[in-house]
């Protein structure tokens, strides 16, 4: 399915919300941003959210029983809601396939490592520890895996001898801040075409 201007997004997150707040920010976007969904209570992006007028909803894996019944409580707000396309902003849970199944080639994920490198939640710390001299974000379709979906964008970032976690963090969300916004304006443009693992967008230079 191609995703349309038409189209309802909701943002998942489990943190402060910077990429969300860069999301609510851009013009374009704002006005499709229909559902925030976190799967923490409390978290900063729950208050940017609010600030927005946007609805948000928690869903506390807490408050089931195994994986499988919080994806499903998770795809039933998602359907209440009419939501068309998901983005995945900081959000620390990977959903399975009955969410998977549903939105498949319209669900993006931004990651702050050049993938296929350092996939998982410790991926700044990780690129520090092994002494790479460069990393920097992706933002990609989600598939089954974690990480592994085909790659809608990507940009280096340097890593500066005398980085630590906070300082190269700070210049690894400038980039999210940029590409995301973009890789998700083409989303809802339907100028994203995937062929297999290669993903091109249109009207895009190489």
């Amino acid at each position: 399915m191609t995703a349309s201007m038409g189209d309802r997004v909701a943002v998942l997150v489990s943190g402060s919300g910077t990429n969300l707040q860069a999301l609510i920010d851009e013009p374009a976007i704002r006005p499709h941003l229909e559902l925030v969904l976190s799967d923490r209570p409390g978290v900063r992006a729950l208050e940017r959210a609010a600030a927005a007028g946007i609805p948000a909803v928690v869903v506390d894996p807490a408050g089931h029983g195994d994986r499988e019944a919080h994806d499903r409580a998770v795809l039933d707000v998602l359907r209440e809601r009419g939501i068309d396309v998901l983005v995945s902003a900081g959000y620390m849970r990977v959903l399975g396939s009955a969410v998977l199944d549903v939105y498949e080639g319209r669900w993006l994920n931004v990651h702050p490592a050049l993938l296929p490198s350092f996939p998982g939640t410790h991926s700044v710390r990780d690129a520090l520890d092994y002494g790479v001299r460069v990393t920097g974000v992706t933002v990609h379709l989600v598939d089954e895996g974690t990480d592994t979906g085909p790659i809608v964008l990507q940009e280096a970032v340097e890593v500066d001898p005398g980085d630590d976690w906070d300082s190269l963090e700070s210049r690894i969300h400038e980039v999210e801040h940029r590409l995301l916004p973009r890789a998700l304006r083409a989303l809802l443009d339907g100028r994203i075409v995937a062929e297999g693992r290669r993903v091109r967008i249109k009207d895009e230079e190489p």
